[in-house]
C-alpha cells in the first residue's frame, strides 16, 4: 500500500489563498480551520501557520474586531502585492547587473596593473648591480685574505654592507610580490613567470 504524498508548504499557501479569493468574505481562524480540510485538503493543524505566513507576506489582511480576529483576501490585493514584488525583483536584478559591470571594470583595471612597470624594472636592475658588487667584493677579499688584517676587516665590512643592501632589495621584491598576489589574486608561479623572476630567487646568504 503506497503512502499518500504530503502537501508542500507552498502548495498549502496557494490553496488557502485560493479559498479566500473564491469566497471573498471575512473569516475567523476556526472557520478557516474547518474549511481548509474540507475544500482544499489542508489539514486543520497547519491552517493557522499557513494563514500567518500569508499575513506576514502581505497577501492576507487581518483585523481584530472586539474579541474576534478576522482574515480576508481579495484577488485585486493579490495582484497588487505581486506587482510590487515583481517591481522589487526587477530593481534587485538591475542592481545586480550594475554590480556585475562594476566588477568587470575592476577586473579589467586589475589586468592593466599587471603589466611591467618602471619601478619593478629599476628594482631588478638595482638587485643585479648589488649582486655584481657583492661578487667583486668577495673577489677582493679573497685577494687580500693573507694581507693586512685591517684591510681585510674593512673589505669584510663592505661585503657585509653590500650583502645587507642586496637582501634589502630582495626583501623589496618579495614585498611587491606579496602585494601583487593580494591585489590581483595572482598565483606566485604566474607572477614569477610574468615578471621574469627566476626560479629559486631568494635572499643572499
Amino acid at each position: 500500500m503506497s503512502k499518500r504524498k504530503g502537501v508542500s508548504a507552498e502548495e498549502k499557501r496557494t490553496r488557502m489563498l485560493d479559498l479566500l479569493y473564491e469566497r471573498r468574505d471575512f473569516f475567523q481562524l476556526k472557520e478557516l480551520e474547518r474549511l481548509g480540510p474540507k475544500e482544499k485538503g489542508v489539514v486543520s493543524q497547519s491552517v493557522k501557520e499557513v494563514i500567518q505566513s500569508l499575513v506576514d507576506d502581505g497577501l492576507v489582511d487581518t483585523e481584530k474586531v472586539g474579541t474576534s480576529v478576522y482574515f480576508w483576501a481579495f484577488p485585486s490585493k493579490g495582484v497588487s502585492v505581486r506587482k510590487r514584488k515583481l517591481a522589487d525583483l526587477e530593481e534587485k536584478l538591475e542592481q545586480a547587473r550594475k554590480r556585475r559591470q562594476e566588477v568587470e571594470k575592476q577586473v579589467e583595471d586589475a589586468g592593466e596593473g599587471r603589466q611591467d612597470s618602471e619601478e619593478r624594472s629599476q628594482l631588478l636592475t638595482d638587485l643585479a648591480a648589488r649582486r655584481q658588487q657583492r661578487a667583486q667584493l668577495d673577489a677582493e677579499v679573497a685577494q687580500y685574505k693573507d694581507c693586512d688584517p685591517e684591510a681585510l676587516k674593512a673589505l669584510q665590512k663592505e661585503g657585509d654592507t653590500a650583502l645587507e643592501a642586496a637582501n634589502r632589495w630582495t626583501d623589496n621584491i618579495f614585498n611587491i610580490k606579496t602585494w601583487a598576489k593580494r591585489k590581483f589574486a595572482m598565483e606566485e608561479a604566474v607572477l614569477d613567470k610574468q615578471f621574469g623572476i627566476p626560479d629559486g630567487f631568494d635572499y643572499v646568504e
